[in-house]
């Protein structure tokens, strides 16, 4: 959860003249709308997290108020108002509820985790992701076949950095690496980053991770998320979502050995 929330505290406190800041909703927490099915398990995890919190704050302060009003000490006596020391059911109560909320935090998120990280190893599209200062190299592989990788440099827009082309409803995996410092691979529609860092051997699970695109085409902003330097900030890059047909002969276009 403090990764996600992280996320939302960004999105809502980024200046408005920020080109690649999604709209953040209220209705879902201020997160932008999920293009993958696992941004999905992440916004019903965050929802629920809220939900849980508000409710204790309301028992806590409803609490409060009534202690407040009836356990205090009135002037016009002397003696204490009743005391719950020494209390066992109160004591014990003090102690099981907030074991039981904890057990609940910590269910839903070993549970939604596993998901996040879950690797089928039979993705329809795999997308090696190469993280150095201060941009990104993407090579996408389709059945066997590379296309010509994508590079690109440092830009103060999104739309002027490397662009990744993804299909839509397809299985994708990121394969991650990075030469020089720790990057973060991060699109804010995806509800998820992770961080690329150097020297984790390449059968590590810290170096993949898959999505299921949903059928949401578009063009969508990607930034590092990691402080790497003086460029940091220009690091940017664009995912395009695509219909399969669309998809299909961008693949063809730019396959690796083509000569178009």
């Amino acid at each position: 959860m403090p990764r996600a929330a992280a996320l939302a505290l960004l999105l809502a406190s980024a200046t408005a003249c920020a080109n690649d800041v999604p709209e953040a909703n209220l209705g879902r927490g201020l997160l932008p709308e999920h293009i993958t099915t696992q941004g999905g398990v992440v916004q019903s995890l965050w929802n629920g997290a809220w939900i849980a919190a508000l409710a204790t704050g309301v028992v806590v302060i409803a609490l409060i108020v009534w202690a407040c009003l009836f356990h205090t000490k009135r002037k016009a006596k002397a003696e204490l108002p009743p005391q719950v020391r020494y209390n066992l059911p109160i004591e014990m109560l003090y102690t099981l509820v907030p074991l039981v909320m904890v057990s609940v935090f910590f269910f839903f998120t070993a549970r939604d985790s596993e998901v996040l990280t879950a690797d089928s190893k039979n993705p329809d599209v795999t997308v090696k992701v190469e993280a150095f200062q201060w941009s990104w190299r993407f090579t996408t592989t389709v059945q066997g076949k590379d296309t010509k990788p994508v590079t690109g440099m440092p830009v103060s827009d999104y739309k002027q950095g490397p662009q990744l082309v993804l299909p839509v409803n397809k299985k994708i995996r990121f394969e991650l690496n990075s030469d020089d410092v720790i990057h973060s691979f991060w699109v804010p529609e995806m509800l998820f980053k992770r961080d690329v860092i150097p020297g984790i051997p390449e059968d590590s699970p810290g170096r993949f991770f898959e999505v299921d695109t949903l059928n949401k085409p578009g063009v969508y902003a990607g930034r590092c998320a990691e402080l790497c330097g003086v460029d940091h900030s220009r690091m940017l890059f664009s995912v395009k979502l695509v219909p399969q047909a669309e998809f299909d002969q961008y693949i063809a276009t730019n396959q690796a050995g083509s000569a178009q």
